[in-house]
């Protein structure tokens, strides 16, 4: 007579409520489609010479183009993508749900960049950003194909980027704000592994 050996099933990791609500608060205020507003109103209200030149009216138009192209036409997008059936959730929990989206989203970003690149107006770092974020989703896009890349993950990534070439072309000193975003991403991502069905391959590649 044989006897089938039972294997432990593992029990699913308990998270602290308290903790999975800041973590979850923290993955809202750092989502990645509001990271390049975050960019943007730094270099145009903080930095000392980007946008030195512009009036109050003029920053309120760069940051009013930025919101609709980075935020409000990629989420308005998303949300008649599901609500035409295109997508299960808003919250693009799979590889399938992303495609759509990613690709949609590529589109506002890349008539960003040519809004500005082509008005010699702006300083140069604004195009070149938006076109990091642009090759960003794109990249995501193709990484997609093999597994669920976190969004969150390369967000802040592309924060620190763009900083660290801020801090290299000697126009500020960036130390504390560079210190800062660091921080900041560390504790993105560990909000991510916390909440998230990511996985620490995907969150750190």
């Amino acid at each position: 007579m044989t006897h089938d050996v039972v294997q432990p099933v593992a029990e699913p990791v308990k998270v602290n409520p308290v903790l999975k609500g800041l973590a979850s608060l923290v993955s809202y205020i750092f989502h990645p489609i509001f990271i390049p507003v975050y960019v943007v109103a730094f270099l145009v209200y903080l930095h000392p010479s980007y946008f030195s030149g512009f009036s109050a009216q003029q920053k309120k138009q760069v940051m009013l183009i930025i919101a609709l192209n980075l935020v409000f036409f990629p989420l308005l997008s998303i949300l008649l993508l599901k609500a035409v059936g295109f997508i299960q959730s808003i919250f693009l929990k799979t590889q399938k749900d992303r495609i759509i989206p990613y690709m949609a989203c590529g589109i506002f970003f890349f008539w960003a960049y040519t809004v500005f690149k082509q008005q010699e107006m702006y300083p140069g770092i604004l195009p070149s950003f938006i076109m990091g974020v642009f090759l960003a989703s794109s990249g995501a896009l193709l990484a997609n194909i093999y597994f669920k890349i976190s969004m969150h993950a390369i967000g802040m990534g592309g924060w620190l980027g763009i900083f660290i070439v801020v801090m290299n072309s000697n126009t500020m000193l960036m130390s504390w704000p560079l210190c800062v975003v660091l921080f900041l991403t560390g504790i993105v991502c560990s909000a991510r592994l916390l909440i998230s069905d990511h996985t620490q391959k995907e969150i750190y590649t």
